[in-house]
């Protein structure tokens, strides 16, 4: 069964260019899906990771939010799923 994840970043009002910067794309929540809940254990001590935890160190005004959903299908299949 393929892991979906929702990680929502909240940076300090005085650190919101730096946290962009470090996620490059300027965005702050991001979605992913993952093939298994192992494949993202994996992911989770990627090297990536850990450098961005550290660019990040200090500059957040609340942890980070990361939360592990289980996909429900349920709408139109037309309009797209994550």
């Amino acid at each position: 069964m393929s892991v979906v994840v929702v990680a929502t970043v909240t940076p300090r009002s005085d650190q919101v260019d730096a946290v962009r910067d470090a996620l490059l794309a300027g965005e702050f929540v991001m979605v992913e899906r993952w093939e298994s809940r192992e494949a993202l254990n994996v992911h989770g001590r990627a090297e990536a990771l850990t450098t961005l935890g550290g660019e990040l160190a200090g500059k957040l005004a609340a942890p980070l939010d990361v939360r592990r959903l289980a996909p429900v299908p349920a709408g139109d299949a037309r309009k797209g799923a994550v």
